[in-house]
């Protein structure tokens, strides 16, 4: 008796290893998913702007790194003791002007740094639904409970989102025309733009995806021969000519929607996948994307990992003296083989 519809993987071609450089950008479940490669010991750089929800603000941090642009006190405020930057999470705020404006320089720097080297950057999008500050007419990352009535909000339609979505590639690959993109969707709710809303959110980020990922060639080809596609000009007019299997997509969405489509696979908000939940879809990225050679490796890291976690009953006992030299020489016969790994 079959209980649960399945979602059927294959594995991607260009997999992800111990060489590997990972930028990974977007949304709350890119914590999720950094966490885990944070644990194995995985090279990587994990949103420095803070969570970013949206493409445009995806777009704005890939553009600020590429460009070699900077931030001055122009482009801050001031507001309940703390500096914000509208491009940034509010975890960057700062009761100093000059330590925001370094974080926020640093991780220009820090994301320029990684593109031109990444093997992989991996994009969550979280919603469509965009807030543009009035007085300025710029679309914002964060609104840092500034008063609603400063801003309109507005759900960007599918081309606008493939159009920044094109823009991105192209910023990327302008410095790194071998990296590796995976986009997914991510599977948390945002259930305070309302439930039908979060929905047409969902479709419009998952529409536009499937768009660039399987119709980019077929549109540059058309054009080569002076013909039209079936997407209209306008959507894909940033997209350069990209090679089979560059552009991925991996689907956390439908895995949450599909296969664990059960409250209890949600925290207490009903909002968030629980612990077991991104477990699961940590395991089926894991048989999609991680190599063979890194999957033995992991499991290594994993014994280390629970080795140092482990709180003796009696620290200066004997048996506690040998497990912690045993420990002492799995750190390092992994570490000859990975010296970048730090425990």
């Amino acid at each position: 008796m079959k209980l649960q519809t399945q979602i059927p993987l294959k594995k991607a071609e260009n997999q992800i290893g111990y060489d590997s450089g990972l930028v990974l950008l977007g949304s709350c479940f890119v914590k999720n998913m950094g966490r885990k490669f944070e644990y194995f010991k995985f090279r990587q750089l994990q949103n420095p702007f803070g969570i970013l929800f949206h493409p445009l603000a995806i777009e704005q941090l890939i553009s600020g790194a590429i460009r070699d642009e900077s931030y001055s006190e122009t482009d801050i405020f001031y507001l309940n003791g703390l500096w914000h930057c509208f491009d940034a999470h509010s975890n960057l705020s700062d009761a100093s002007e000059d330590n925001l404006l370094k974080k926020l320089n640093d991780g220009l720097e820090a994301t320029r740094s990684k593109l031109d080297t990444a093997s992989h950057i991996i994009i969550t999008l979280g919603t469509a639904w965009v807030y543009q500050h009035s007085a300025s007419g710029g679309v914002v990352a964060n609104c840092h409970k500034v008063p609603q009535r400063e801003f309109s909000k507005e759900l960007m339609p599918i081309p606008e989102i493939v159009n920044s979505l094109g823009r991105t590639i192209k910023l990327v690959r302008s410095v790194n025309p071998s990296v590796q993109l995976i986009f997914t969707i991510s599977p948390v709710r945002h259930l305070k733009d309302g439930f039908v809303e979060n929905q047409w959110s969902k479709a419009h980020l998952i529409s536009a995806v499937q768009q660039i990922c399987h119709h980019s060639e077929e549109v540059m080809a058309d054009r080569a021969e002076g013909t039209d596609s079936n997407l209209t000009h306008s959507h894909l007019t940033d997209i350069r000519l990209i090679e089979n299997g560059q552009i991925s997509y991996f689907p956390s969405y439908e895995i949450m929607m599909d296969e664990l489509r059960d409250y209890r696979f949600y925290e207490r908000d009903m909002v968030h996948p629980n612990s077991i939940a991104i477990d699961y879809i940590w395991e089926k990225f894991k048989q999609t994307w991680i190599s063979e050679q890194a999957l033995t490796a992991m499991e290594k890291i994993d014994d280390i990992q629970k080795g140092l976690q482990h709180r003796p009953f009696n620290p200066g006992s004997e048996q506690h003296t040998k497990f912690r030299e045993a420990l002492e020489t799995k750190i390092a016969i992994i570490r000859q083989e990975y010296p970048f790994m730090d425990f």
